[in-house]
């Protein structure tokens, strides 16, 4: 009877510790996803058109996505990293989606460092991490911003 109870004891501390290693895990990963949202009143399309004009005056490739399904993805170009022997690129992520009445788009994005510390030892192993303090969100929703207000002024 005591080897019953011990074992049951011994099992809620181990489960108790998985629920905080656990909460730990899922915090970690919801800081990796933070992103910015900013809305937009304009339609999906018009705004679409406008991130990609953003995108390429900020000097972004952009890698695949569409207006059809509301997402882009985007990279830099890549830079010598601290040592000269890395490098270093950044990655975007948007989203876009209607507002609920249709009228105005609301545009996530997400940014994220890309380095490779010594590509002429390890190459290909790269990290990556979150770009939280940047002012890239801020150049790039300016940007958005501008490149509609240019529609809007080339259609009157």
């Amino acid at each position: 009877m005591k080897a019953i109870c011990f074992g049951l004891a011994l099992a809620a501390i181990l489960f108790g510790g998985c629920e905080s290693l656990s909460r730990q895990v899922s915090e970690k990963f919801e800081a990796r996803g933070e992103s910015r949202m900013r809305t937009f009143a304009a339609p999906p399309r018009a705004t679409y058109e406008a991130v990609r004009v953003a995108l390429g005056q900020m000097d972004y490739r952009v890698l695949r996505g569409g207006a059809a399904q509301g997402e882009l993805e985007a990279v830099n170009t890549v830079a010598a990293g601290d040592s000269l022997r890395g490098a270093q690129q950044i990655s975007m992520k948007v989203r876009l989606h209607p507002t609920l009445d249709e009228k105005g788009t609301e545009v996530t994005v997400w940014l994220t460092e890309i380095l490779e510390g010594d590509s002429t030892s390890h190459a290909g192993l790269a990290t990556s991490a979150p770009l939280r303090d940047t002012p890239q969100y801020e150049v790039f929703f300016r940007s958005v911003q501008q490149a509609l207000n240019a529609q809007t002024g080339a259609a009157k």
